[in-house]
């Protein structure tokens, strides 16, 4: 059983213990699908306003669903549709306040209203992406995006 100490003050806090513990719950795992559930799983309890946390992995070309908490979801996606198919695109992360100004966003939940896509990569190779949604608009910022990078870093250590 794991229990982690969460700061709940300032979102450094939070991303800095979420940080550990990811490291904690993925030092000694190998299989990558278990990482990325235990991952998904962490996120999806220490952050609060989320309707979805998760990630889709590059599969032959597309994305597709892998391990998630929230309601059931898009199972593939293509690379340049969508938040997480221009983050699997671009390689940079997606940061996006208003999902329904956003040029060919892929609606999976409707009570979505913002999204943060962070790409998973090895080497400048893409592995993953890491998607959050909210109901919340415009529930992402600039240190949320730092702090899911600095999830996404390590956690790409350790899918391959």
């Amino acid at each position: 059983m794991y229990q982690f100490d969460i700061a709940a003050g300032t979102k450094a806090d939070l991303y800095r213990d979420l940080l550990a513990a990811l490291d904690a719950l993925t030092t000694d795992e190998t299989d990558p699908i278990a990482n990325m559930a235990n991952a998904a799983a962490l996120v999806w309890e220490y952050l609060p306003d989320l309707n979805w946390a998760g990630f889709y992995r590059l599969v032959e070309g597309e994305l597709v669903l892998g391990p998630f908490q929230g309601k059931v979801a898009c199972i593939r996606i293509p690379v340049g549709k969508g938040v997480c198919g221009a983050a699997a695109a671009t390689l940079t992360t997606q940061l996006v306040e208003d999902v329904h100004a956003f040029p060919g966003h892929i609606a999976c939940d409707a009570a979505s209203r913002s999204e943060l896509v962070v790409p998973v990569t090895k080497d400048g190779t893409l592995i993953a992406v890491l998607d959050l949604d909210s109901p919340e608009p415009a529930r992402f910022d600039a240190e949320d995006a730092a702090g899911c990078e600095a999830l996404a870093a390590l956690l790409a250590e350790r899918l391959i």
